[in-house]
């Protein structure tokens, strides 16, 4: 239970920590000047997806099945690959520098870069610290990496700094938090007897496929604005996802846990014990897409007026549907853990292919509504569908495990 709390407490300070750090960078440097900030800030959060989560529970999973020498062996390869990585996302964005950033200078690209490997580092971190069950240490590093940016841009803020770059490196330093815990880096040489899985697979499956569950879950505005919604349309769908995105902020941190947990059921053949866990999956999501959808309807409208203006407005029945899909997105985020533990990144991917084809397919046969309506509900439907898929994925992994 305390472990349960401390990294519920640090999901909930670093979310706010996070609105706060990118609320003084607006209002410090206005829109206009912010919007570098802003493009790395939106890389940060696909950086997390694909290199500090799928980093994390590789690690989690890798230890508590194999012990720490397969990590300790595989790091050397890892890091030079990140490396490689990171240069290349960094000569991408040099070369998109223009769009992306609207500066000429190599400032913004290097921050591509580094925001790419202090992701990469956090994510070892932190699995370094759930392999070994130091739940209250990861607690604290996700409220202590916002909680540097914070303390960094009201620094700036005091001494008077206009620089968008100097903003930017506030990204970077949260990172930092990662050398709090020096031997949550280190790896040592024990290891237990059975067939491990190429890191490499294990990674690249797992990067893309909490890439494609960041896109589902946040590519709604971006959608809807190719759709042909306006401008307040599509800023209201961002308001929108962004409130009702605050479980799923709070699970990431919580489902730290899940991937030991599940590995262990797994290695101990306790099949009764995973099947229990699915069915409190699904309980859970069928309780919580009704409350869901209950408070999107009544209070969805007047919470979004109060949060972030008289001028964001959305309807009751819409505020409803967007806040049942980001229930069920916190389901698949909790299934798609368990399906990693189970050593099955592509089984995920797969998912969350069927989901995204799913949702195109929905989305041109609702091309009689608004674009609005249309962009929501084919946003509910691939996250049915994606929490369709990785639910069988699940039970059939647990099926050929035991």
């Amino acid at each position: 239970m305390r472990d349960t709390t401390a990294l519920a407490v640090g999901s909930a300070v670093s979310g706010v920590l996070a609105y706060v750090v990118f609320a003084l960078t607006t209002r410090e440097l206005g829109p206009e000047a912010a919007a570098p900030v802003s493009v790395l800030w939106s890389y940060w959060s696909f950086a997390g997806a694909a290199f500090a989560f799928p980093l994390q529970h590789w690690i989690a999973k890798s230890v508590t099945t194999h012990g720490e020498n397969v990590v300790r062996s595989a790091l050397p390869r890892l890091s030079l690959a990140l490396v490689a990585t990171s240069l290349l996302l960094g000569l991408l964005a040099w070369l998109g520098r223009d769009q992306l950033f609207q500066r000429d200078d190599l400032w913004f690209p290097g921050l591509v870069v580094l925001v790419t490997l202090g992701s990469a580092v956090i994510g070892v971190a932190r699995g370094g610290l759930s392999a070994r069950r130091r739940f209250v240490s990861v607690g604290w590093s996700l409220a202590a990496e916002n909680g540097v940016r914070c303390v960094a841009v009201g620094a700036l803020i005091l001494a008077d700094v206009s620089s968008p770059v100097g903003y930017g490196l506030c990204l970077v330093l949260g990172h930092l938090v990662a050398f709090v815990w020096p031997s949550s880096l280190r790896f040592g040489r024990q290891r237990s007897v059975g067939e491990t899985s190429a890191p490499f697979g294990f990674l690249t499956g797992a990067a893309l496929a909490q890439l494609l569950g960041q896109v589902v879950l946040t590519g709604g505005p971006v959608v809807l604005a190719l759709a042909g919604g306006s401008p307040t349309e599509v800023t209201a769908l961002f308001a929108a996802l962004a409130l009702f995105r605050a479980p799923y902020i709070l699970a990431l941190g919580l489902v730290s846990q899940l991937t030991g947990i599940v590995a262990r059921l797994i290695i101990e053949g306790k099949d009764r014990a995973l099947r229990r866990i699915r069915n409190m999956i699904v309980g859970t999501a069928a309780v919580g897409v009704v409350l869901a959808g209950a408070v999107g309807a009544l209070l969805g409208p007047a919470l979004l007026k109060l949060i972030f203006g008289d001028e964001v407005s959305v309807e009751s029945g819409q505020a409803a549907v967007v806040a049942v899909a980001c229930t069920i997105a916190v389901a698949n985020l909790v299934l798609t853990v368990t399906v990693l533990a189970q050593d099955r990144p592509s089984a995920v991917v797969r998912s969350w292919l069927i989901a995204v084809v799913a949702a195109g397919l929905g989305f041109v046969a609702l091309t009689a509504l608004p674009p609005s309506e249309q962009t929501v509900w084919s946003f509910l439907i691939a996250e049915t569908v994606g929490f369709a898929a990785l639910l069988f994925a699940q039970q059939r992994g647990a099926r050929s495990t035991g």
